[in-house]
């Protein structure tokens, strides 16, 4: 799977907003058939910071949600509400979905 991370500084009047200007994007993202998360989370140091986690199926899914209509409308949208180009991780990731965390296993 492809695994991103993303961090997002959202302008401080935006901030409390993020998750409804994002909205439209977020859903249409995770209606992908390729998409097998896409989860936002903000941070509890920063409240300007949003933290994206997104993973997709393969090169393929990855390179159908770089090229549909919605990325595209949100690279016209988003970026009037951010303070500067958001930073990412990208990896491929030899696994299908999330694995547990040993050290904290819940008995």
């Amino acid at each position: 799977m492809i695994f991103i991370t993303a961090k997002f500084q959202v302008l401080p009047e935006h901030a409390d907003r993020w998750p409804e200007i994002a909205d439209e994007f977020t859903r249409a993202t995770r209606a992908e058939p390729g998409c097998l998360w896409f989860d936002w989370s903000r941070s509890v140091d920063d409240p300007t910071e949003y933290v994206l986690v997104e993973a997709f199926r393969d090169d393929e899914a990855g390179a159908a949600h770089v090229g549909s209509a919605h990325f595209r409308a949100a690279r016209e949208k988003l970026p009037r509400h951010l303070a500067r180009t958001p930073r990412i991780v990208n990896a491929t990731v030899d696994q299908e979905d999330w694995s547990e965390l040993g050290e904290m296993a819940v008995e």
